[in-house]
Parts: structure tokens; sequence; C-alpha cells
């Protein structure tokens, strides 16, 4: 069986991964993400799942690289990840009571094959008081997350609820990560 690389340093996407009970080494991306306001938000991250996986591909060619990116909408604009503590202020603020999309891409590449794709899940939050948006920042999870929350962490008592794919807004849509996975020759080791 083909080694799996995936190309992020993300804990969330890790974990994901290992719950799928798949092998894979970790090989951080140092691709340099922009993002382009001009480009569709699921074009973008396309772009940007495409973008990481490559570099490291370009070391990898006998493995399967996987990267992958999301990326936070309101109202068709993008909220990358907050550069401080006020920007993290404002994208809560401007999230409360509303509804967002959350857009993850995924790219698998291969010798043999490559496949994109995204997904697009949207969240509507219930309306945030400031004392919870600050209590929140205290916890540091704003800081290193597209939208400045994690839904996985102590941003889930902030989602009223969610249509489409929860563990795209966690930063991996998994079922269908397996089944392009499969494609490629890499699948679940389950053990008995």
């Amino acid at each position: 069986m083909k080694r799996l690389v995936l190309a992020s340093g993300s804990p969330r996407r890790k974990e994901l991964l290992e719950q799928m009970n798949l092998h894979f080494d970790i090989i951080v991306s140092g691709f340099e993400e922009h993002l382009s306001l001009s480009v569709p938000p699921a074009e973008l991250v396309k772009q940007l799942a495409y973008g990481k996986a490559n570099d490291v591909y370009a070391n990898q060619l006998e493995r399967v690289v996987i990267g992958a990116d999301t990326v936070v909408t309101l109202d068709r604009n993008v909220l990358g990840k907050p550069e401080s503590r006020e920007h993290a202020r404002q994208m809560l603020r401007a999230l409360s009571g509303r509804t967002h999309i959350v857009y993850s891409g995924v790219a698998i590449l291969s010798h043999d094959k490559k496949v994109e794709f995204h997904e697009a899940t949207e969240v509507t939050f219930w309306e945030l008081t400031d004392e919870e948006i600050e209590t929140y920042l205290n916890t540091g999870e704003s800081f290193d997350k597209a939208g400045g929350y994690g839904i996985q962490g102590f941003g889930a008592a902030f989602v009223k609820r969610i249509h489409g794919d929860y563990y795209s807004v966690v930063g991996l849509p998994i079922a269908r990560t397996l089944r392009e996975l499969k494609a490629f020759g890499i699948v679940p080791e389950i053990q008995h």
C-alpha cells in the first residue's frame, strides 16, 4: 500500500485521519497562503489545498499527499485567521446571531492521479454577549482558526445549528476524503 502524507500541521486534521485508522506521516507545507478576494471561496480553498499538497509532493513523488484548507465566509467576505485579539473579537461579533458558510478544500496528489474537491457547510451562531466573547477569547482558541472559532472546542457553545458536514467545519470533510483516498489505494486499517 502507498504511504500517505498529510501536508498540514493542523492537530485537528491529524486527529481526524488517526480516528479513521489511517497510517500517515506529517510534512508541514511551506506554501505561502494568500487569501485572494477575487477568487470565489470554493475555488480559493481548493487552490490553497492544492498549493500545500503540491509543495510537499515535489519531494515525495512515490507517496500520496493530501493538503487541505478551510475558510469562513460572511456576506461573501472571507474571514481568515484573526491577526490579534481585537480582530478575533470583531469576527465573533460579526458572526453573532448570523449564518456563515465554512468552506473546506482538499487536494490529493500522487504520481498518476490528482483529485480536488470542496465542501460548504452553513453554520448559524446564537446571539453572543460581550461576556461570552471575552470568555472565549481568554481560552486562546480563536487565534489559529479561520473565523476566530473552533467548532470542536469551546466554540461549540456558539453554534445554534449547522447544515452540511460537521467535519468540514473542523477542517477536513473526512467521509468524502476517505472515499477519494480509496481510488489511490489508501483505506483505513480496521482492527478486529
